[in-house]
């Protein structure tokens, strides 16, 4: 789900919080609910459904407090993951998580000097949270950690980039990678159109030339399929407003992914054009205009489900498994539908080019994904020593495999190769009960919900020399060459989608750099807040308008409002800010 940022206004207000309680101040850590994200009703409250974290430990051991922005639960790590890590640490898991707790946790935790024993952030308010002195120095002791250590150039990359550093290690960067900055080892990029292939070919496997095209496909589905075998309505287009703003980009979530199959790419305020130029997101030229055009466009056809804007992610993706929607556009989105059986009838989601599409997608994040673990200043010795030892577990091929690849027996058998064959590949979709030695209960009740991992799926394993992610298997590769992926390689030429759009041109690759990017001053916080407001809200009313006329007059109304709230400011802020990152990733092309 989204992140949440920490503005420079609340970094700074908590800073003077945290010099007045003094450095050394060991105040219990904030209250944290033991809901799920997903269906605490008051999850927006700091303080909503606290907890005795002593009290709710499942072991007799010490209790670590993760402040997680990539977490979607907050409360205590239960189920077999939770086993997992107790059987080996003695150690219990407290997640504190702002995306349902709120970003007011921050201030609270923060004004203590202790925002976590473990604390894992955005890379930028990573490292305003060094500068305030709530993460703790671990360069002393890194070279004793040999997981870790495979990964020391990456881990020195990103803390050399650190204002005013001296040579201090302080963060470790998440999903780093084995590769290089500017390969791309993944079979499906992060954003694609995504269509039913019985579905497709029941209509010939039509060329689709652009987004016009993209349109009469689904509406012809939806003609033909109006309800999924329940009865319950069909349609290609079912959004959520819960992600707008995320990541620090303005806009709707819903259109800014999709930019991305024009090559484009938001950063903040400003597109960055597959030429290296920027341009405002107000530029009627660029993706944000066009995307925003193309789903009004659908919406006045009848092929946007009513509830979009209004429902959350949980209830779109609730009807993705019920298979109401006909167009899936994340590459996750996949998993609440194509199992197995799906993909032998070939009733599954695949890529479907567009022709006058050029695919954006990020490298493989060999020096991480952009967010950071670091360990909380105010740890004593004994937790810290225990802390390090878990994350290079975490970080061990071992950790790695418990985290990408499940339990062996449950989630995979060993062949006689050393390699893994997947089972039960439905275990998270159908919540199946886990092995007693595992502690029962649920799979997905019980799998991490630290949510982010040091090292990338992506990576080798050195026990199988495959990847951690099952889908690059040999094994996977065969289970699931079915007559639907024979069809999709015959029609178009290619082993996979990224075969298809590097032999036809079509992939731009986005060096993975490491480098800390400015903060938003506090007027510039206030700026930037006020306008993604005013895109999101102006958004939103353009994909329901009822003609042309109206979406243009529209769009002008929300350029002027945003030019009357500072966005030229903003946008000089962010060209200069993502120049310098610009400029990095052009030392790896």
């Amino acid at each position: 789900m989204k992140l949440r940022k920490v503005t420079a206004l609340l970094l700074a207000g908590a800073m003077i919080m945290a010099s007045l309680a003094g450095c050394g101040s060991q105040s219990a850590p904030a209250a944290s609910s033991s809901g799920d994200a997903a269906t605490t009703s008051d999850a927006g409250s700091s303080d909503a459904g606290a907890t005795d974290t002593a009290a709710a430990s499942t072991g007799d051991g010490m209790v670590f407090e993760i402040y997680d922005a990539a977490a979607n639960y907050q409360g205590m790590q239960t189920g077999w993951f939770q086993k997992v890590v107790n059987d080996r640490f003695g150690v219990d898991l407290n997640i504190i998580a702002p995306q349902v707790a709120g970003d007011a946790i921050f201030q609270t935790r923060a004004s203590s000097g202790n925002l976590g024993d473990i604390v894992l952030l955005d890379a930028t308010d990573f490292s305003d949270c060094v500068k305030s002195g709530l993460i703790k120095d671990i360069s002393a002791d890194l070279g004793n950690y040999p997981n870790l250590m495979k990964f020391k150039e990456q881990i020195d990359v990103y803390n050399q980039g650190l204002e005013g550093n001296a040579g201090e290690i302080y963060g470790i960067p998440t999903e780093m990678m084995d590769t290089s900055p500017s390969s791309y080892s993944q079979d499906v990029i992060y954003s694609s159109p995504l269509l039913r292939w019985d579905l497709y070919k029941e209509l010939g496997c039509p060329d689709i030339k652009d987004l016009d095209g993209l349109l009469d496909v689904l509406d012809q589905m939806m003609q033909a399929h109006p309800t999924n075998d329940a009865g319950d309505p069909c349609y290609p287009f079912s959004l959520w407003a819960d992600w707008d703003g995320g990541d620090g980009m303005l806009g709707i979530a819903n259109v800014v992914q999709l930019t991305t199959w024009y090559g484009e790419k938001l950063r903040g305020s400003m597109i960055l054009k597959p030429d290296g130029t920027f341009t405002p997101l107000t530029d009627k030229n660029a993706s944000y205009y066009k995307i925003l055009k193309f789903l009004n466009t659908a919406y006045r056809r009848g092929l946007v489900d009513p509830d979009s804007g209004t429902q959350d992610w949980n209830s779109a993706c609730a009807k993705m498994g019920a298979g109401q929607v006909y167009l899936m556009w994340y590459s996750w989105q996949v998993g609440f539908w194509n199992s197995q059986d799906r993909l032998e009838d070939g009733t599954a989601f695949i890529f479907i080019p567009v022709e006058d599409q050029n695919y954006y997608c990020d490298a493989d994040a060999y020096f991480g994904s952009g967010r950071v673990f670091g360990v909380g200043s105010q740890v004593d010795d004994a937790k810290y020593q225990k802390i390090m030892e878990f994350l290079d577990w975490y970080a061990s091929p071992e950790g790695a495999t418990f985290e990408h690849t499940g339990i062996e027996g449950f989630n995979y058998e060993v062949n006689a190769d050393g390699t893994y064959t997947a089972i039960n590949t439905n275990a998270l979709m159908d919540n199946l009960p886990v092995p007693e030695e595992y502690g029962g209960a649920g799979y997905n009740d019980g799998n991490n919900a630290i949510n982010q991992w040091i090292v990338s799926s992506n990576s080798i394993n050195p026990n199988t020399g495959e990847t951690y992610n099952k889908e690059y298997w040999k094994s996977w590769k065969e289970a699931t060459m079915t007559q639907m992926k024979k069809e999709w390689q015959e029609k178009f030429g290619a082993a996979e989608p990224v075969e298809w759009m590097k032999k036809n041109n079509k992939l731009v690759i986005s060096p993975n750099v490491a480098i800390s990017l400015d903060s938003d001053t506090a007027d510039i916080a206030v700026i930037r807040n006020q306008c993604n407001e005013i895109v999101c809200d102006y958004s939103w009313r353009m994909i329901f308008v009822d003609d042309d006329a109206t979406f243009d007059a529209t769009w002008d109304e929300m350029t002027a409002q945003l030019e009357g709230n500072g966005f030229k400011d903003l946008c000089d802020f962010d060209t200069t800010k993502h120049t310098k990152e610009l400029e990095a990733k052009n030392k790896y092309k």
